[in-house]
Formats: structure tokens, C-alpha cells, sequence
């Protein structure tokens, strides 16, 4: 795989057409839609009032909780290289699959969302 060039992140971006976001029957809330989130980008959104991070890594979509527990920092301001994000603030580092800590002065893991995409919408469970 060839290296990624690292991407910084911006707020919710605006769709062509209204993102459908009624819930799913199974709790699952549409965030984005594929063709506005490229492989290496990221954007956060709003599941249940909470900051989600939602990350394309190579054309897979993963969820995390926008923050890092060290400084309470969004990771949406940081800097996505492929699987990793790392925090704006002391470069802490966690895997967007996992939500595992991977280095940095935090010491907790991030809390991870599952994903499901159904044509071009992007939906994570509460």
C-alpha cells in the first residue's frame, strides 16, 4: 500500500442534496455520504449529541469519539496517517479501527461506533 499524505479534517461538510438523517430501525444515524468523505479524509458529526469522528481509511469507513481523553482535544482537528490519528494538541495517537491508544501522554483508549454504508450514506450506530 502506497503511503498516505496525512489530512487534516474540517466540520461537516455541505451535501449537494439533504443528508437523509432519520435513524435507522436499528439505531444506526446517517453522518455522511461516501462521495463527500475521499480514502485519507475524515470529518466529525453529531450521533446522540456527541462528536463522532468518521474516518475513510482506503474506501473502509471507521467511527471514534471525537476527543481525546488526555486534554478532552477533538482528534477532528488532528491529522489522519492511514489507521492513525494523532492529536492536534500533544500528539497522542489511536487507531481509527480500534479506538486503541497507541502512543502519546493520554491513557485511555477512544471509544469506536460501528459503521454500516448503504449506497452512498454512511451511518453509525448510537
Amino acid at each position: 500500500m502506497a503511503p498516505q499524505t496525512p489530512q487534516r479534517s474540517g466540520g461537516p461538510g455541505q451535501a449537494e442534496a439533504p443528508l437523509d438523517t432519520r435513524s435507522m430501525v436499528d439505531g444506526f444515524v446517517a453522518v455522511t455520504r461516501t462521495s463527500e468523505l475521499a480514502p485519507g479524509a475524515m470529518k466529525w458529526a453529531v450521533v446522540d449529541r456527541e462528536r463522532v469522528l468518521v474516518a475513510n481509511v482506503g474506501g473502509t469507513f471507521y467511527a471514534i469519539q471525537d476527543v481525546c481523553g488526555h486534554r478532552h482535544e477533538t482528534l477532528s482537528k488532528g491529522t489522519l496517517w492511514g489507521y492513525v490519528i494523532e492529536c492536534p494538541l500533544h500528539f497522542a495517537c489511536f487507531d481509527v479501527r480500534t479506538g486503541k491508544l497507541i502512543s502519546g501522554p493520554a491513557s485511555a483508549d477512544v471509544p469506536t461506533y460501528e459503521v454500516r454504508v448503504e449506497g452512498d450514506t454512511v451511518y453509525v450506530k448510537r
